[in-house]
């Protein structure tokens, strides 16, 4: 097991690209972020962790220095594992690049970005603003998104539980929930997934939504809900296409 620590009085911008195994990252107080690193002794020798006064990278060097490797856009993997466990300070931004590791996030990020063959991703705590997050197989639970939501699927579930901004996704035969959004657009796509949307009180509603076989529903009225003097209250618009899922829009809790 190897550890690094670096004096961070601000917020930093975390970069882990690894092969598998799992990412494990906590935002806290104090100035100083913590990388610890556990995995076999060739795999320890051949992972860097770098800090530029800004940026901390965690890289594993060489493309294919364990075998097999994995592609995802422009990225290559071995099939090593490694786990990264990594403590920040709140609101720093974080990526991730992975064939197969499980991403935890606790705590605030300022921003995230997720490219991911299959590991899933669960994220306990607050995105202030943007996540952008693209898997193959791998299933997706965020708990708040200040800003906006983009996610890319074949087959895995995207949970959201809140989105302050936009949502834009597609997902292949994986199902997306989005629980809580008030203003902005939500624009989905499903070839065989369905799709949620929860929509908060007080917001003026516009849906656009088709499915070839699924079903589609909406428990919100279109226009401004009731109780919403001359539809003041902020607008979504929500667009949605399906080939053999369901589509359905609720009122969020």
């Amino acid at each position: 097991m190897e550890e690094h620590r670096f004096p961070t009085p601000e917020p930093v911008e975390l970069d882990v690209r690894i092969p598998s195994g799992e990412i494990e990252v906590e935002t806290t107080d104090g100035d100083e972020s913590v990388i610890t690193l556990d995995g076999s002794e060739k795999l320890l020798e051949n992972t860097e962790v770098s800090y530029d006064g800004r940026r901390i990278l965690v890289e594993l060097r060489g493309k294919t220095p364990f075998g097999l490797t994995i592609s995802l856009g422009d990225l290559s993997f071995g099939s090593g594992r490694l786990r990264v466990r990594a403590q920040v300070p709140h609101r720093s931004a974080a990526a991730f690049a992975t064939a197969s590791a499980d991403m935890k996030v606790r705590g605030s990020v300022e921003t995230l970005d997720v490219k991911s063959a299959s590991g899933d991703l669960v994220v306990r705590g607050g995105i202030e603003r943007d996540a952008t997050i693209k898997t193959v197989s791998g299933d997706v639970t965020v708990e708040t998104v200040g800003g906006d939501l983009r996610f890319t699927t074949v087959s895995g579930d995207v949970v959201a539980r809140s989105v302050g901004r936009s949502v834009e996704g597609k997902t292949v035969s994986g199902d997306a929930r989005i629980e809580s959004t008030r203003e902005g657009s939500v624009t989905v796509q499903s070839v065989s997934g369905d799709i949620e949307v929860g929509v908060a009180a007080g917001t003026n509603l516009d849906v656009d939504a088709g499915s070839v076989s699924g079903d589609l529903s909406s428990e919100v009225p279109l226009g401004s809900e009731p109780g919403v003097a001359d539809g003041d209250g902020p607008a979504l618009v929500v667009r949605g296409k399906t080939v053999s899922g369901d589509f359905r829009v609720f009122r969020a809790g």
